[in-house]
């Protein structure tokens, strides 16, 4: 306790020095002393992985997320699986080559001999191998080909969207630990500045120069500050508990509260130049959800196709070998064998079905119509999407301008009250007030700093940048 009170006493010489830059840096250090003794004290005894403390980018966090993260290894596995079907899709086109062989041992009192004729043999066998070609299946075979390529790029398409959408959740939350730890280091900074408050007023109830008002002011001020505190250790210790699990990181469970993330990054507020018009074209040609949609469209019709084949007639081609034993040419053994090999075609048409091709027909028609209107109403949401990511991000860009020298006002503000105050020309009141609007001015520099990055990588998602890049910008 002794300890905590001289480092308090320390801030606040600081403060009276003029030295107020210094305090974010002093209670940075404060926390990280006090974090890394919570964390010995509560992981006591636990060998942590090492993955858990070695310093960690946003460039690292996206790429292990690439490498462990549930959603896109699913994906992943989607897409694995979608190969497959591109190569069932193909196979209609290709031919087919068989093989085939039967034995069969058949009581000698179940067979029926004719009079003069040789026995008939109680023990058959006989082999295939046939090779049969689809040549004509009324445009089926070249619409196999052309629909195993659009599933292909379907399938690429669709796992970019899940993966892009997994970064992008990664980056945010990369942004959310960011953001809780300054804003511990924020009202961690107003607590010692109330704290110290506290004390000032009281040394001077004590010495009879302020009534008792002045130190229930004090209290109560600095206790109404101290919820806004553990909320912000709450978010920081829930953050990184969020980014953890989208890395794909199993926690030891012998982990309680705090997660000891070592995060490199910091929120920044570089700068990115951005034209509304061809970011709008740029997504309408990139964003991997359309290019999904329009091989959707293509597969639709092809079925078209698929249906109208019914019409129209079939034509395969078929070359093949067999092998039977004897079964009247002597000497019937078993292992006197007939062989030879046969070729041919074979034709089918069906010439009334029933009106089923014409019901496929219609069936494939609609889902084709229906594909088409997914395409543009998908096309309409992203452009919205567009404009209000960009719209979100002007926004971001402006608080956060207009926070550039409202921190450094706010604390020369706090110094006058507090002169005024030591002169006996400003109130108690004044100082709180000061202290107040210095803590907002500060959070609102962090929250505005934090918005101003999560604006810019949603944007970019908006766009359909690469979700690895982390500052590039939207080339007008």
């Amino acid at each position: 306790m002794r300890q905590k009170n001289a480092s308090l006493r320390s801030i606040a010489q600081m403060i009276d020095s003029g030295r107020m830059k210094k305090l974010s840096f002093c209670i940075g250090v404060f926390i990280c002393l006090t974090g890394n003794l919570i964390a010995q004290n509560t992981n006591a005894g636990t060998k942590l992985p090492d993955w858990i403390t070695r310093p960690l980018s946003l460039a690292d966090c996206l790429n292990i997320a690439l490498q462990q993260n549930g959603t896109i290894l699913k994906a992943n596995s989607d897409l694995e699986a979608q190969q497959g079907v591109v190569v069932q899709t193909r196979a209609v086109a290709l031919p087919q080559l068989t093989a085939g062989g039967q034995y069969k041992d058949t009581e000698r009192s179940s067979i029926e001999n004719f009079p003069n004729a040789p026995t008939t043999p109680d023990q058959n066998w006989n082999a295939n191998i046939q090779l049969v070609q689809s040549v004509y299946e009324g445009g089926k075979l070249v619409a196999a080909f052309k629909a195993a390529t659009a599933t292909k790029k379907q399938a690429i398409a669709q796992f970019q969207t899940t993966r892009d959408d997994t970064l992008l959740a990664v980056r945010l939350a990369y942004y959310d630990v960011l953001l809780a730890a300054q804003q511990i280091i924020v009202n961690q900074a107003s607590v010692v500045l109330l704290q110290q408050e506290l004390e000032d007023q009281q040394r001077r109830y004590d010495a009879g120069t302020v009534p008792k008002l002045n130190v229930l002011r004090a209290e109560v001020a600095l206790a109404n500050q101290r919820p806004a505190l553990i909320q912000a250790q709450n978010s920081y210790r829930t953050s990184k508990n969020n980014l953890c699990n989208l890395l794909g990181y199993n926690l030891p469970r012998e982990v309680w509260e705090d997660v000891p993330l070592n995060l490199t990054d910091k929120l920044d507020a570089a700068p990115y130049a951005v034209d509304l018009p061809t970011a709008i074209q740029q997504a309408l040609d990139r964003r991997t959800e359309l290019v999904a949609l329009r091989q959707t469209a293509e597969l639709q019709r092809l079925n078209i196709i698929n249906a109208k084949a019914g019409y129209k007639p079939n034509l395969s081609i078929f070359a093949g070998y067999t092998w039977i034993n004897a079964q009247f040419s002597p000497p019937v053994e078993l292992d006197h064998s007939i062989d030879g090999y046969n070729v041919g075609a074979q034709l089918s048409w069906d010439i009334f079905d029933g009106m089923l091709t014409h019901g496929k027909v219609i069936q494939a028609r609609a889902n084709y119509d229906k594909s088409r209107t997914d395409l543009d109403d998908r096309g309409r949401q992203i452009e919205l999407e567009v404009r209000t990511s960009y719209s979100d991000f002007i926004m971001a860009r402006e608080v956060l301008e207009s926070q550039t020298k409202v921190q450094e006002e706010a604390e020369e503000a706090l110094r006058e009250a507090k002169a005024r105050a030591d002169a006996g020309t400003g109130t108690q009141l004044d100082v709180l007030d000061a202290q107040t609007s210095l803590t907002q001015a500060r959070t609102t520099e962090v929250q505005a700093l934090h918005d101003y990055d999560a604006a810019r990588a949603r944007l970019e998602r908006a766009v359909g940048m690469e979700m690895m890049q982390t500052s590039a910008p939207v080339k007008p």
